[in-house]
């Protein structure tokens, strides 16, 4: 199918106003999302390219109509400041004051897990997208939420592939949260059987911006392990210890840094990693597909920047909504739950398939080396081997 070019301003979708404007009397007919997530604070970035992502992802789903079955689509944005009490406040207000049908977010696991009881207490939706800590979709899980964005399970399993092989030596290094912590546990399990063992974990507080210290006991711990070995970083926003601690010269000790994707401005301390090997979520010149290659012409064309790892996962859930109310043919939650689990779509990353047991995307991750090209402002993730769906095996957690 051909698409449309649809473009919007992205800075007049937050008014209701003016995407009501001329049909007033038809205003209960419109489908209303609410994208819940941190516009402001330490994820700006990932929420401002989530936000696009999801615009983009709904212009593409409905051919630039940006309408459902002649329903017009209403897009509402609420800040939770990364804050996870103005998260849940900002969902309740969406589902009940404004009616939403469903809600899109947040950026930030912490957040996310605050938010995942207001959606089972009005028995609404809940798309999670990006935050990625296994308990969402896990232990505090409700049938009610549905995750697009890739888990700490996906991230980990995919990682082990990596760098998990026999005689080697892992010490991880995460922040001192949700993510940080669902991310390393689920690295732990996921190395089992590889041959490698981890023998020493680290925690630091999401602001810390001096890794001296922590670098200094991971060394401690590393340097008379035998074999070949890594420190492998799980870090979400600023703070940037992986060139921090690579100017502490961990080659002194036999210690190679290793990490997963991430946005490109971080990428960028990547090119002080040449032939560095992880895991990565996206990155915009891996996979070859039709939604791929119109998300990566389009946000050129209209941005003058390639997507970026976020871009992608809005998109997907912007995909995902449109293709649910269209198989359901309602926006009601008992038939968008029947019509989602189990369902496939179509994303920049290939097949997505929801799960039915716990409703989380089961998708494709990219085991990658880095390359260095001295006119790419950030290190190259070449691909090595895609993991496919079939590939991993991710344990059901809310059982």
């Amino acid at each position: 199918m051909t698409k449309r070019v649809y473009r919007w301003a992205l800075p007049l979708v937050v008014s209701v106003g003016l995407v009501a404007a001329g049909a007033a009397g038809a205003l209960a007919e419109d489908i209303k999302i609410a994208h819940v997530y941190g516009k402001t604070g330490p994820f700006e970035a990932y929420a401002k390219q989530s936000h696009t992502g999801l615009m983009m992802g709904l212009e593409y789903a409905t051919d630039g109509t940006m309408e459902i079955d002649g329903r017009k689509i209403v897009v509402i944005e609420k800040d939770t400041q990364l804050k996870p009490d103005i998260g849940k406040a900002a969902l309740a207000e969406a589902y009940g004051d404004d009616e939403v049908d469903i809600a899109v977010g947040p950026v930030s696991s912490g957040v996310a897990l605050a938010m995942l009881p207001v959606a089972e207490e009005y028995e609404k939706l809940l798309i999670v997208e990006p935050a990625v800590a296994d308990s969402i979709t896990g232990g505090n899980w409700n049938r009610y939420i549905f995750r697009t964005s890739r888990n700490s399970s996906q991230d980990a399993i995919a990682n082990a592939v990596a760098l998990g092989q026999e005689g080697v030596s892992i010490a991880t290094l995460a922040q001192d949260y949700a993510f940080g912590r669902d991310g390393v546990a689920a690295f732990r399990e996921a190395l089992e059987g590889t041959g490698a063992k981890l023998v020493f974990e680290e925690y630091a507080p999401t602001d810390t911006k001096d890794f001296t210290a922590n670098a200094q006991r991971i060394f401690d711990a590393l340097k008379d392990e035998p074999g070949r070995k890594f420190l492998f970083v799980i870090w979400a926003g600023g703070g940037n210890p992986i060139s921090k601690i690579q100017a502490m010269e961990p080659d002194r000790f036999g210690v190679e840094i290793a990490t997963g994707g991430n946005i490109l401005a971080a990428m960028k301390a990547y090119k002080e990693l040449p032939g560095m090997e992880g895991a990565t979520y996206y990155y915009y010149e891996i996979p070859k597909n039709p939604v791929n290659d119109w998300l990566v012409s389009e946000h050129q064309k209209r941005f003058d920047a390639p997507p970026d790892f976020f871009t992608a996962g809005g998109m997907s859930a912007g995909i995902a909504i449109v293709d649910a109310i269209r198989k359901a043919g309602s926006t009601e939650t008992e038939d968008l739950i029947s019509a989602m689990e189990g369902m496939e779509f179509e994303t920049p990353k290939g097949k997505m398939m929801f799960r039915a047991e716990d409703h989380q995307a089961l998708q494709p991750m990219y085991h990658f080396k880095i390359r260095v090209d001295p006119d790419v402002a950030w290190g190259i993730p070449e691909l090595v081997r895609e993991l496919k769906i079939e590939d991993m095996n991710i344990p059901v957690r809310n059982q």
